[in-house]
């Protein structure tokens, strides 16, 4: 596979682009661990019904575990009429490897996957769920509940002896901050997992149309984003992940909403909608004040990329610059001079003030009327903005994106041409692998060097991705996080070295000079 990039205009002919063709190539040029920050497992869902049976009951029955169609079977029932007729979305299918057996089980089995993260270049590998999507939004409390804790018991097991370069990620149900936190004390606490992969939305009924028109309530709902304008206070949550030493990542899908919601064609409805999702989510947060009240957390925000996110920073930064709790005051409607517009009018609108005849005035003076509470013009205070560089500090340095290997925008986290005040973000590494966007396990770290082969990375750019972000993402929460690793002395450095990481440059001098040796040794 290939990101397709053009060659460079200005190139002369006799200057040649390095092109890696083997992930061995490409690890032999770095002199730092490859560590990929969403790679996937699939889990055996007849083994995790075993689990599943043991928490909740042998004669639990749950759609999710039905090996033909899961939750999409009701899809599969109905006419192609009744699907238009219900709006029923047309779900993922197809979405795991086929032709590739060996890739497709080496995303089932820990140990295949252990064994050949060599041949991949990667050095160590945080694994997500597949099925964690649809348990932690499965509809039913107590189901979604024994759900969630089936499938991260069943990940505590299967992964245990392999810890050294794999890290199971627990999912968390965020329906309500009580089912989360329950959910973080087990796996964190008695499980001894240390990733997380929680809900970023939760869909919620309306109240005022599931009370006067149940019937029909469930074609009414909104999306609770955990932040602005949600159904409960997730601060305990923020502060017992604080507290349990873990960062929050979300791992949510946008499909079903809006424009997304096609009742047949999957890649209609597939085209963004992680992004869609990680900046519903993200945005929230953000304007909160989440990152305000636990600066001392790292958000990630899964399988989207970056470029929603270089394209939310600085929006808020430009909408800050213009609507803060000062500047917003330009648009007071009061400020408008009515005698000078009236005179205009007169002057200039001819036509316009023919049609008004001699209600010119009062009609004028309406536009000059304020309806706003004073109490509710800075709708940035929960942010603690006081100047437009604090965004840095509140976004660039809070939050991480996980960005596949075939993404060309990946770039966009690097260019502090285009990022207000010279921002990095952090973007991360994620592979992908055990999913459809990956027909070769192969070929992923070879796809995303392309980057820096085509020069919109350097090597110190590259050296971020794939390595010194999601160092800074886990162990700022916790310096620990990758003790007992193949890659701890690797991170253990780096964290010493980058104690205070600064976003508004360059980490150190080898990012402005390509290939540089940034002195923190190999792996």
């Amino acid at each position: 596979m290939s990101l397709g990039l053009g060659q460079d205009r200005n190139r002369q002919p006799e200057e040649e682009v390095i092109t890696m063709t083997t992930a061995s190539q490409v690890k032999a040029r770095l002199d730092h661990p490859v560590i990929d920050a969403d790679g996937h497992t699939i889990e055996f869902m007849p083994a995790v019904g075993q689990v599943l049976r043991e928490l909740a009951g042998a004669d639990v029955a749950v759609p999710l575990f039905d090996g033909r169609t899961g939750l999409a079977g009701g899809w599969y029932r109905r006419s192609p009429a009744h699907r238009a007729e219900t709006r029923q979305v047309r779900p993922p299918w197809w979405g795991l490897p086929a032709e590739n057996t060996l890739d497709r089980t080496t995303a089932m089995l820990p140990g295949l996957l252990h064994e050949r993260l060599g041949e991949l270049g990667i050095d160590f590998a945080v694994v997500y769920p597949t099925s964690g999507l649809q348990a932690s939004g499965y509809p039913v409390t107590e189901l979604r509940q024994a759900l969630c804790r089936a499938i991260n018991t069943y990940h505590a097991e299967v992964f245990a002896p392999y810890r050294d370069r794999l890290a199971p990620v627990a999912v968390i149900p965020m329906h309500t901050p009580e089912e989360a936190i329950a959910e973080l004390d087990h796996a964190v606490g008695v499980l001894g997992m240390k990733a997380t992969m929680m809900a970023g939305i939760v869909e919620r009924p309306i109240g005022a149309v599931a009370e006067g028109a149940p019937a029909v309530a469930r074609y009414a709902r909104w999306v609770d984003s955990l932040g602005i304008d949600s159904e409960y206070d997730y601060d305990p949550v923020w502060r017992r992940c604080a507290e349990l030493k873990v960062a929050p990542a979300f791992h949510s899908g946008g499909m079903g909403w809006g424009s997304r919601g096609s009742t047949q064609n999957y890649m209609f409805n597939h085209l963004g909608h992680f992004a869609a999702a990680g900046e519903a989510t993200c945005r929230s947060l953000f304007m909160a004040g989440v990152t305000n009240r636990f600066p001392e957390l790292r958000f990630a925000f899964l399988e989207g990329g970056v470029g929603w996110a270089a394209n939310l920073y600085n929006d808020i930064v430009g909408h800050w610059e213009k609507r803060n709790r000062n500047t917003v005051m330009r648009y007071d409607p009061r400020r408008i001079d009515v005698g000078l517009m009236e005179g205009l009018f007169r002057s200039h609108g001819a036509a316009v003030t023919a049609k008004v005849d001699g209600e010119l005035r009062p009609l004028l003076e309406r536009l000059a009327v304020n309806l706003e509470s004073d109490d509710m013009l800075d709708e940035w205070a929960a942010t603690g903005i006081e100047r437009a560089e604090d965004i840095v500090d509140r976004f660039a340095r809070s939050f991480y994106f996980g960005c596949e290997a075939d993404d060309p925008m990946n770039a966009m986290a690097f260019d502090t041409r285009l990022n207000r005040f010279g921002a990095r973000l952090g973007a991360i590494f994620s592979s992908d692998i055990g999913h459809w966007d990956v027909p070769d396990m192969r070929e992923v770290l070879e796809e995303a060097y392309e980057l820096v082969s085509h020069e919109l990375l350097s090597e110190a750019d590259f050296r971020d991705f794939t390595f010194a972000n999601v160092t800074r993402l886990y162990g700022a929460a916790n310096p620990e996080f990758f003790e007992g690793t193949a890659v701890a002395d690797a991170c253990r450095r780096e964290l010493a070295a980058d104690a205070v990481p600064d976003l508004l440059e360059s980490r150190s001098a080898s990012h402005e000079a390509e290939g540089s040796d940034d002195g923190h040794g190999t792996p």
